[in-house]
């Protein structure tokens, strides 16, 4: 099995989603290795905190559906989530020692190894601090200026311009309502969107008013084809390339 190629006269700059997760199990060293070997222009993934004050790489607040263990994210210590492991996405199993939950250090790593965009999702509302301290981690690696920040959470995005306020930030979101274009431009943020709510229409919008556009989550050929010829910016994928 491999990636999907997608064929248009201008490619938008794909996107791996929690990384080649469509090979790999998601959210792993794996995955993020499987992408930065394919030509992706970056790797997504998603950070939160954990109770003692780290970061970890997870998209759900609980364990249970990549791990079999019930466990609370953030009300749980680093070395506990680490010693987990999560399921192979071959076997369904607990069958690689390898599968684990990666730490920020490691998915910035990666990134930097195979010279991929880092798009990192900040999920739930953090702390301003917390924010700062995740730029201070990724800044200390030498790789600020190649990491997109995006959340669903506005206010995350409003505290990341406050200390940097050059740093590429996408508003997440699922639908394309009247207020969106006027919050984009006060916050000075990209956008990063649900598919099915995009338009020619509203990519030109977009476009006019100097944001870029990002889709998510595209895992239909056709539809990621249909995006490229309206012009979109940006896809994200499980398994399109």
């Amino acid at each position: 099995m491999n990636t999907i190629k997608i064929n248009c006269e201008k490619k938008p700059l794909m996107v791996a989603h929690r990384g080649c997760s469509g090979l790999e199990s998601e959210n792993t060293n794996a995955a993020f290795v499987a992408a930065g070997n394919r030509s992706y222009y970056g790797i997504e993934t998603d950070i939160h905190k954990t109770v003692d004050g780290k970061y970890i790489v997870i998209h759900d607040d609980n364990t249970r559906r990549v791990t079999g263990d019930n466990v609370t994210v953030e009300a749980t210590t680093f070395d506990t989530l680490r010693r987990l492991t999560v399921f192979d996405k071959a076997s369904g199993k607990k069958s690689r020692s390898d599968l684990c939950l990666p730490s920020l250090e490691e998915y910035i790593g990666i990134c930097k190894k195979y010279e991929k965009c880092a798009v990192l999702e900040l999920k739930n509302a953090f702390a301003e601090a917390d924010i700062y301290e995740i730029c201070d981690i990724i800044e200390g690696l030498g790789y600020l200026e190649h990491t997109t920040f995006i959340s669903f959470c506005y206010d995350n995005l409003v505290y990341l311009h406050r200390k940097h306020p050059e740093a590429s930030a996408q508003f997440l979101i699922s639908t394309f309502d009247e207020d969106l274009l006027g919050r984009l431009l006060a916050g000075k943020f990209d956008l990063d969107i649900n598919y099915k709510a995009l338009s020619a229409e509203n990519i030109a919008l977009c476009h006019e008013n100097g944001i870029t556009v990002n889709a998510w989550t595209v895992d239909d050929k056709e539809a990621a084809e249909q995006l490229a010829a309206w012009g979109v910016d940006m896809i994200t994928s499980n398994i399109l390339e």
